[in-house]
């Protein structure tokens, strides 16, 4: 007999989405208006206890999933909505203490909350416990300190405590009061409380179909990767980088010293930025990703080297003036990039330093479930976090005719992300990267009719010129090395036309029916 400690509810869900744009490299950046969509799909939710959460379940084909083993219960008892229906009351304080406004979606709640100060949030938090509740939620302050703290801030524990910290210029003697409030149903709030707390479940991460090479030449690496634009993970490339050996945490402290980089819309010392990553439990961290680490800290640029592979580069013909195209990426576990393209049509190159990512990526022609890109390519609907699109759709994935290609990269290792590819990215545990985006001679045309669509201002990104990008990219190609583009151009013909043509057998066969054809 089942009881309440153990009882598994599939209880409709809301899957969030939120608005970014696919061109913009820079990830997880805050999204105050998501948009959102409900539906008939289920996931499965565990029930509560007043204080606590009893075990989800068991991994398996059965859809359970796994808390991490520090993981909280709710701070404010908050309870999936299918608990209301095994409840013995049928009380739902969540909407007594709302009054009129009980009427409205949790979403649109939060959406008019935050539209509120800080001292304004406080107020209302005392008029019902159901105000009390969404008042606390702390993506309401975490927003509120991104807006606010320009100059960084020091994490306290949670994003209520850190804006109340930077306004009383103390971080001790904040006391979260967490005060459990009986009988509040909210799948929405519960769902985030869920994806910040979830175990990557293991069928997510076995899966590894990617190509992995050690030790090719330039000429195998460019004929059967990069003129197919395949992804391929290469291993061994970094074993001459002092960064392997050198970039622990104390060390990039150290060298970094008072630099700051950019986390989300702030700048941070990086020691402030390990304070928060240590730290936070959510469902979206911050993620550092700075693309000037190297001019503020030369030592940086000079521990690494591009790969042999990539080093034709042909953005650098623009020098101070071509677009953003290396980052330092520095983020702890669940931390990443929700499914995007790379901008500019460029390909790119990721390795790993510390820790371990990991990747599922589309071929271009192919949307991954879940996501749903503007037909001009400038906004794309997605799940608000990485851990909510395993949850909905990764399971999708597993039916598809052309499976997504897979595979966790780690230290030392190397993945190559043709242009066009759509890539999801996450940390399994606490990384540091580099990426480059580059441009070399078998993406150069598709990079050039990229940058003269008629909405290039709006795609184009990582440069403050964007509508003339396309010109001074041309012009200094053509300067630089004469007579490329006529090539290139030439060759794309040639293979174009040889697609177009028609083998013997092929000529001779009707394929409306399959079967031979003769003409006298």
């Amino acid at each position: 007999m089942l009881s309440s400690k153990n009882l598994l509810l599939k209880t409709k869900m809301t899957r969030r989405k939120q608005s970014r744009k696919p061109v913009s490299k820079k990830p997880n950046s805050i999204a105050k208006k998501p948009k959102f969509e409900s539906n008939n799909s289920e996931s499965v939710l565990p029930t509560m206890e007043d204080d606590g959460y009893e075990q989800i379940g068991e991994e398996g084909e059965d859809g359970n999933f796994s808390l991490k083993g520090s993981a909280r219960s709710h701070s404010h008892g908050v309870q999936p909505l299918g608990n209301l229906y095994v409840s013995a009351s049928s009380f739902n304080s969540r909407n007594t203490g709302l009054g009129n406004l009980q009427t409205l979606t949790d979403e649109l709640v939060l959406d008019i909350l935050g539209l509120l100060s800080g001292t304004h949030l406080g107020v209302l938090s005392t008029v019902s416990k159901s105000f009390y509740v969404f008042c606390n939620h702390d993506p309401l302050w975490k927003n509120l300190v991104l807006d606010t703290c320009s100059t960084g801030f020091l994490y306290s524990g949670s994003w209520k405590n850190t804006f109340v910290a930077h306004y009383t210029n103390s971080c001790n003697n904040i006391v979260s009061c967490g005060i459990k409030v009986r009988d509040f149903y909210s799948d929405y709030l519960f769902q985030s409380w869920l994806c910040a707390n979830l175990e990557m479940k293991p069928e997510w991460v076995e899966r590894d179909n990617i190509v992995r090479k050690r030790g090719i030449s330039v000429e195998e690496f460019v004929s059967n990767f990069e003129e197919h634009n395949k992804p391929v993970l290469l291993e061994g490339c970094l074993e001459n980088w002092p960064a392997m050996q050198k970039w622990d945490r104390e060390y990039l402290i150290e060298v970094c010293g008072d630099a700051r980089f950019s986390v989300g819309p702030l700048q941070m010392k990086l020691e402030d930025y390990f304070r928060y990553s240590d730290q936070v439990r959510e469902e979206r961290p911050l993620y550092l990703f700075d693309p000037k680490f190297a001019e503020k800290v030369p030592d940086l640029g000079t521990d690494y080297q591009v790969p042999k592979y990539f080093n034709e580069d042909l953005f650098s013909v623009l020098g101070d003036e071509r677009p953003d195209y290396r980052w330092i990426i520095i983020g702890p576990t669940g931390s990443g990039s929700s499914f995007h393209i790379d901008p500019n049509s460029t390909s790119a190159w990721n390795a790993v330093i510390r820790g371990s990512k990991k990747w599922v990526l589309f071929p271009p022609d192919m949307v991954p479930p879940g996501v749903f890109p503007s037909p001009d390519g400038a906004e794309v609907a997605c799940p608000v976090s990485i851990i909510e699109w395993f949850m909905n759709f990764y399971n999708a994935t597993k039916s598809l005719k052309k499976r997504p290609v897979e595979c966790v990269c780690k230290a030392g290792e190397v993945i190559f992300v043709p242009n066009g590819w759509w890539h999801l990215v996450i940390n399994l545990e606490d990384s540091v990267a580099i990426t480059q985006n580059f441009v070399s001679r078998r993406n150069l045309l598709n990079v050039l009719d990229f940058l003269k669509r008629p909405n290039a201002s709006t795609l184009v990104s990582g440069t403050k010129d964007r509508v003339n990008l396309h010109d001074k990219f041309k012009n200094a190609i053509t300067e630089s090395l004469p007579g490329t583009l006529d090539e290139l151009i030439v060759k794309a013909e040639e293979k174009k036309n040889e697609q177009k043509k028609l083998t013997f057998w092929e000529s001779v066969t009707d394929s409306k029916v399959g079967a031979f054809r003769f003409s006298f």
